[in-house]
């Protein structure tokens, strides 16, 4: 079997699991490019907890876990079926790190379903989540992300879903498409490694735009997974789709291993991020 394909998504607002836009529409056209997997894991930035762990139930749930989005998206569902038996795979693989199996307590949070509505509308593929142990430093996750490299050869797809930027206290709803300079100087230092020297991803800790762009380091995590998939297979990551959304977001996403087309279409206008604005944006689990 080749190597399957593995991809850094910037998902941004939940907004953009109802939206047709630029990003979305990349994520579509990097959903029809791949092989078809046994599997997806996906390392969602909004599983961020004390211990490394993998969904392991046949049936995730979907989670709601965002607020001031409106009601279609709090009962949305993605009822992707999950795999007790490639959770007990991905266990194995990452030996001797541990990695608790969790029957029934995660499911599917927003950083997965919706980017995943849009790889897989379906929702006909396996989806297992791997938590990020925020206990760990850098180094745990990049080597995390080398262990899991194997199962790429096995036909499971890797996922990343964060954002390289993303920083809930610096928002300018104004800036809807656009960015602050600290953020695109920050963004673009990652594009330069990611597309060069991915095994050089933890060096990003000592730009000098580093605490502004990532104060939080759950978002930025899944990226690091990915960085570490490359460095062992020895490739670098291709651009997506990039952008900018609220002054202090990232929309940047990467594929390893994919000839994806260009979907990105026109500039249609971005759907309001931010639907409710009695909500603070640094209440919103954006």
């Amino acid at each position: 079997m080749a190597i399957m394909s593995a991809a850094f998504l910037g998902h941004g607002s939940p907004v953009n699991t109802l939206e047709d836009n630029r990003y979305t529409r990349s994520w579509r056209a990097f959903g029809k490019a791949v092989p078809p997997p046994r599997a997806v894991l996906v390392v969602s930035a909004h599983w961020y907890t004390a211990v490394t762990a993998v969904t392991a139930m046949a049936r995730p749930r979907t989670i709601h876990d965002l607020f001031g989005f409106g009601q279609r998206l709090q009962t949305f569902q993605y009822r992707a079926p999950g795999s007790p038996d490639i959770a007990r795979e991905i266990r194995d693989v990452v030996k001797p790190r541990f990695v608790g199996l969790d029957e029934d307590a995660w499911g599917l949070d927003h950083g997965t379903w919706s980017v995943m509505t849009h790889v897989f509308p379906e929702a006909n593929v396996p989806v297992i989540q791997l938590s990020i142990n925020g206990t760990k430093d850098f180094a745990y996750h990049l080597d995390i992300g080398a262990r899991l490299a194997p199962l790429r050869e096995r036909g499971i797809l890797i996922i990343g879903s964060g954002n390289v930027v993303h920083n809930l206290s610096r928002i300018d709803p104004s800036m809807r498409d656009g960015a602050f300079d600290w953020a695109v100087r920050f963004d673009e230092a990652a594009r330069e490694i990611m597309t060069t020297r991915p095994a050089d991803i933890l060096s990003l800790q000592q730009h000098p735009d580093f605490a502004r762009a990532v104060p939080t380091p759950d978002h930025f995590i899944p990226l690091i997974y990915i960085a570490g998939l490359a460095q062992t297979g020895g490739g670098k990551a291709k651009i997506l789709v990039d952008g900018y959304a609220l002054g202090s977001l990232s929309m940047t996403s990467y594929t390893l291993d994919c000839e994806c087309p260009d979907a990105r279409g026109d500039d249609t206008p971005i759907g309001n991020p931010l639907p409710d604005p009695n909500v603070p944006p640094d209440q919103t689990n954006l």
